[in-house]
């Protein structure tokens, strides 16, 4: 079966616990997420997208008990899935794009289809910012193009003071073709923020932030291919594995990162606030 951990050799039992290992995504795991994308219960929600967006969202919301499961899927009508699979994966151009973003950067690659990677972002204030390490895995199969990221332990990446380390449970985009220039965008996402939220995030993020965040990644599509041409045109080490010049990383170094290991903090009793702009802060993975 696709897991997320399973046996190693017996010379790694004593360095990582067996319910903490960390293994790539199998094909079975893959698919598993593809399922889980395609399930029904979506619900029609234009009303979030004001502005004349020609891109419809649909999404669903699942609240888990610390935070919250958005789901959201977009028909974006003038972009081709492989250019939306390479927005995705392009953490050089999410830097220009992600106004969320405080750092974002691969840390170490543990497969040829697999990278270890840091991200840090902005939350709607007062909240403090979070910051997250994924083991991040892609595939591209059937004109499906899937990626899926877990939260993991990092020896040289423990939480910070001024941060605090969230959790991914479960975090991925499917993005499939529904015709030669025009795609289907879902992106799913259980992630445990760590601490008590008040009920005013949770629904500012399935209502709003991750619809703008959708918002602005279709606008970033769009833009994308011209930003390209000046910026390493031919250079896609998540479609080409030989140009991926990232440190190799034993999985063994790696252990999966519970919640139940970080330190809760309660700011359930925060008001919304606004920045000087007047604009609310934003959070998005």
């Amino acid at each position: 079966g696709g897991g997320w951990g399973s046996a190693l050799p017996s010379r790694h039992k004593e360095r990582v616990p067996r319910m903490e290992r960390v293994l790539v995504p199998d094909a079975d795991a893959f698919r598993a997420f593809q399922q889980r994308c395609q399930d029904g219960g979506w619900q029609r929600d234009c009303g979030s997208l004001a502005g004349g967006w020609v891109g419809e969202w649909v999404g669903r919301a699942q609240p888990l008990s610390s935070g919250c499961s958005p789901q959201c899927r977009i028909d974006i009508p003038e972009v081709a899935a492989g250019t939306v699979y390479d927005v995705l994966h392009d953490a050089e151009y999410r830097r220009q794009w992600d106004t969320n973003v405080i750092a974002s950067h691969d840390i170490a690659r543990v497969a040829a289809n697999a990278n270890v990677s840091y991200y840090a972002w902005r939350c709607p204030k007062p909240l403090k910012n979070r910051d997250v390490v994924t083991l991040r895995a892609w595939q591209v199969e059937d004109g499906c193009h899937t990626i899926i990221s877990f939260s993991v332990k990092h020896p040289k990446y423990p939480p910070r003071k001024d941060l605090v380390r969230a959790v991914a449970l479960l975090m991925g985009y499917l993005v499939h073709p529904t015709g030669p220039s025009s795609c289907r965008l879902t992106y799913l996402a259980q992630v445990d923020p760590k601490g008590s939220l008040p009920k005013w995030v949770v629904n500012k993020v399935s209502q709003y932030l991750v619809p703008q965040m959708l918002k602005r990644l279709h606008k970033a599509c769009v833009q994308y291919p011209a930003w390209k041409q000046q910026h390493g045109l031919n250079v896609k080490p998540w479609l080409y594995p030989e140009q991926n010049e990232l440190p190799e990383l034993a999985l063994s170094a790696l252990a999966l990162q519970h919640g139940a290991s970080l330190e809760d903090i309660d700011e359930s009793g925060l008001a919304e606030a606004k920045d000087e702009s007047g604009e609310h802060g934003g959070a998005e993975n």
